[in-house]
């Protein structure tokens, strides 16, 4: 039980530095360098991977001790599938909301947050 708890705590402070870098990332690259939004996101979401992936390596599921290649490959999954999800949703969002585009990639990434642990936890940086 101590595990899991110390587990999350870790996956929030990475998953919120990782998010804050994501959407910091879009709105310097939609507001200073005139990008589209959602090729904002694919620079955001490539610039937070790295940061997402040392993080939770180092940090959420070290005691897991999954090797580091294997790791990167499984999370480098996770995270293109949440990423597909997170664009696809942007965009339609986007096209039907009347929401700001900064205030939608908050919401798309908080809700993405839980797939992401769950499939860490016990797929992605399995040692198994």
């Amino acid at each position: 039980m101590r595990t899991i708890i110390w587990q999350l705590g870790w996956f929030i402070a990475v998953g919120c530095a990782a998010a804050a870098t994501h959407w910091l990332v879009v709105v310097i690259a939609v507001g200073w360098q005139g990008l589209a939004p959602l090729v904002a996101n694919v620079v955001g979401w490539l610039i937070a991977f790295c940061v997402s992936f040392a993080g939770h390596y180092q940090l959420t599921f070290r005691h897991q001790h999954a090797p580091l290649f294997k790791a990167a490959r499984r999370f480098f999954a996770v995270s293109a599938l949440g990423f597909a999800v997170n664009e696809s949703a942007y965009a339609v969002l986007l096209h039907t909301t009347a929401l700001r585009y900064d205030i939608l990639l908050a919401l798309i990434l908080i809700a993405m947050a839980f797939i992401t642990f769950i499939l860490g936890r016990f797929w992605a940086f399995q040692h198994k």
